[in-house]
């Protein structure tokens, strides 16, 4: 098998694999099957056509190569007909997400760059091949978006998989070997992340009146100065010593003549 035609089967994978989850989640909402199909062909095909409408590039590959709507239609009739609960089919999706998530982030960016984009609009247009299906089925059903945090790591490793899959390109001259090197990465981390439980850091709360300085006059420094000193005073003991007989309480003894 050629590497052209192995990454367009893990391409078709990939939007099988996405739109099965989307039809999970059509399942878990109780709709019918308009709901099941929207979501399977929003989830699988919705970044790449964002992509291909965004670089202009004459029409999106999603109604150009049959196999993909063909991929995100049988997945929809198969979550309809089939409840995905098992372990098994549970992990098989997952596989296959990461799969799909190397090979939509690498084709995304090395199509836009092979058009002429900079690195950045590259790199972007890859994540968001990647995550962009995923973001629009959230929002049709009124979620907020799995990728702005609270989950495991998706978008950042839809970000490398972009660098890698850029860096092959340019450096190296090998977009092949940087969407292979992109998907073995993001699958490996992929996996890892949702067995480890590894999600990035959430927002800090910095104190930012707490850290303010304001300059003092020179009366206000004068009289902080001497406050600083009365306390001090308060503060010191008197010594046992040497007492000071004008305030002692106990009048000194007479001395006879």
């Amino acid at each position: 098998m050629e590497l052209d035609t192995l990454f367009r089967v893990v391409d078709v994978t990939g939007v099988v694999a996405s739109g099965l989850l989307g039809g999970a989640l059509a399942r878990s909402k109780r709709f019918d099957i308009v709901g099941f199909v929207t979501l399977a062909i929003i989830t699988g095909l919705g970044g790449g056509m964002i992509r291909d409408v965004l670089l202009s590039s004459g029409f999106p590959v999603a109604l150009t190569d049959p196999a993909y709507l063909a991929g995100a239609l049988t997945a929809a009739v198969v979550a309809y007909v089939v409840r995905l609960d098992g372990t098994w089919p549970r992990r098989s999706l997952v596989v296959a997400d990461v799969l799909a998530l190397g090979c939509w982030s690498a084709t995304g960016t090395i199509k836009a760059a092979t058009l002429g984009l900079a690195v950045l609009p590259s790199i972007m247009l890859g994540v968001i091949t990647a995550v962009g299906g995923g973001m629009l089925r959230d929002v049709l059903v009124g979620k907020t978006p799995t990728v702005f945090g609270g989950n495991t790591l998706y978008a950042s490793l839809a970000a490398l998989g972009s660098v890698e899959a850029l860096v092959c390109m340019k450096v190296f001259g090998r977009p092949d070997l940087g969407m292979l090197v992109a998907i073995l990465t993001t699958t490996i981390l992929g996996m890892l992340a949702r067995r480890l439980g590894w999600m990035l850091p959430e927002p800090l709360e910095l104190n930012l009146r707490a850290l303010r300085i304001r300059p003092l006059g020179p009366r206000a420094s004068t009289e902080r100065l001497r406050r600083r000193l009365a306390r001090r005073r308060v503060r010191e003991p008197v010594s046992a010593d040497t007492p000071d007989e004008a305030d002692s309480p106990i009048p000194p003894p007479e001395v006879a003549p």
